[in-house]
């Protein structure tokens, strides 16, 4: 049981904490911005933690401002390490929203605007339980807390700042809470994400588009080209024909795929919500979640080519681009995927074009130990607040910090996600449920007790 002074503190400062979480959200703190929002948001959460009795500053990461605090260190705790980050997806389209995406709204039980859940509400409810262990007494744990402001854009500079701030950030276990519940009323903590490698093909003919009519039969056309190789890319059975693509996939084990199965997963309801019959994608023979969760894959997510303005146009076009996904498990190497897509794309071109493939970013899976002193804390927390055993679940996305904490700091990380999967993230009515946020601040309030015992 968490201390009940702590608890008694966070209920009697409930509306204090909305408030104040109110005025985070007012910043449209949007990293691709160039306007001053994100900096005065950093600053607001510098004034905000120093207030707090836990020194903040400003540090440079070559875009976005960094925001790290830090407590007193006492040699004779461990340290634990709370990233978050407080810039927002953009609010557009703004005739979609019911209120005003950067004036916080309450209703119904839910708090309305952008940064709500993702991620601003989530690393909000870790500063109250901090502020309510310092009002009765002292933290059990050393605490450091890194607030960044371009996870929206794909933190371009966090690997940077983390491999120059090594020392500074080391600590004996992480914490994470930018997910979410699997359903309503069912606490969950992410073990599994995937990695990404990002690719772009492009296919060329001739020097100019050229008529169809007089060069048609005798040019090859790079469209045509084009879509005979994103074909082939994958068999009949929905498996990636890319050599050696699934080379390093860890299976999943009978125990994961035993707890997957146990969870009340609708797989009609959730081909319903996206508007198809049937969830046919990806590899057959295997469950929607072990699909999502973890298995690779391959997505063309767009193609470029020839004439696409209304009306006719007869025409042979120069060249013809597909941007293309690859979401990985562990333990896949995204550089060997990528060589293996160039080796795949060289053996299938056809004569009479030319094909290049340019990458655009690669982020590398993650695989965390269920084990670990930090995630069974969590565990032990959560289930506490929420009044339900916590349960272990996949991912089919990505969050990039976790995977530098794990490669470059040498630790894995809690990922105690508050969210719900109604909460529109990255949508118009972005939201966070109240009840997810209060109860959210015990289960920090506890985890902070429980992780010194785990690491004994």
């Amino acid at each position: 049981m968490p201390n009940p002074d702590v608890i008694a503190c966070l209920d009697a400062n409930r509306d204090k904490h909305l408030q104040q979480l109110c005025q985070l959200l007012r910043f449209a703190s949007i990293a691709n911005n160039d306007d001053d929002q994100c900096s005065r948001c950093a600053e607001w959460l510098v004034d905000h933690l120093t207030a707090l009795g836990l020194p903040a500053r400003i540090m440079a990461t070559g875009g976005k401002d960094a925001v790290f605090a830090e407590s007193d260190p006492d040699p004779a705790k461990p340290t634990l390490l709370i990233y978050g980050h407080y810039d927002v997806q953009p609010a557009d389209p703004l005739d979609q929203w019911d209120t005003d995406p950067f004036e916080p709204t309450v209703r119904d039980g839910q708090l309305f605007a952008r940064g709500a859940s993702d991620d601003k509400g989530q690393l909000f409810l870790h500063l109250m339980a901090l502020e309510a262990h310092l009002a009765c007494g002292v933290l059990p744990v050393n605490v450091k807390i890194l607030l960044e402001g371009e996870e929206e854009i794909g933190s371009p500079s966090l690997e940077s700042f983390v491999s120059q701030n090594k020392a500074l950030l080391a600590a004996d276990a992480a914490l994470i809470s930018d997910s979410a519940f699997f359903a309503q009323g069912i606490p969950s903590i992410l073990t599994g994400l995937r990695g990404l490698a990002y690719v772009e093909l492009t296919v060329r003919g001739p020097g100019a588009d050229v008529h169809s009519g007089l060069y048609g039969g005798v040019l090859r056309n790079p469209i045509n080209a084009l879509a005979r190789i994103l074909a082939n890319m994958h068999d009949d059975a929905g498996g990636v024909t890319i050599p050696d693509f699934y080379h390093d996939v860890l299976p999943a084990g009978d125990p994961e795929r035993a707890a997957w199965a146990s969870l009340p997963f609708d797989a009609a309801g959730m081909a319903a919500s996206v508007g198809v019959e049937e969830l046919t994608g990806g590899e057959q023979g295997l469950s929607p979640l072990e699909r999502c969760w973890a298995r690779p894959t391959l997505d063309v997510n767009g193609i470029v080519g020839g004439y696409t303005q209304p009306g006719a146009k007869t025409i042979i076009p120069s060249e013809a681009t597909a941007k293309i996904s690859m979401r990985l498990v562990a333990d896949q190497d995204p550089e060997r995927i990528v060589d293996g897509v160039r080796r795949f794309v060289a053996e299938h071109t056809p004569p009479g074009v030319d094909a290049e493939v340019s990458l655009h970013s690669t982020g590398r899976p993650v695989r965390l130990d269920t084990d670990s002193p930090a995630i069974q804390a969590a565990r032990d927390a959560m289930t506490e607040a929420f009044g339900r055993e916590t349960i272990f679940i996949g991912c089919g996305a990505s969050v990039p910090v976790t995977e530098l904490f794990q490669r470059l700091l040498g630790m894995d990380a809690a990922m105690m996600g508050f969210g719900l999967p109604d909460d529109n993230l990255h949508s118009p009515n972005e939201k966070f449920s109240l009840d997810q946020f209060y109860k959210g601040s015990a289960a920090s309030a506890a985890f902070l007790e429980l992780l010194p015992k785990r690491l004994q």
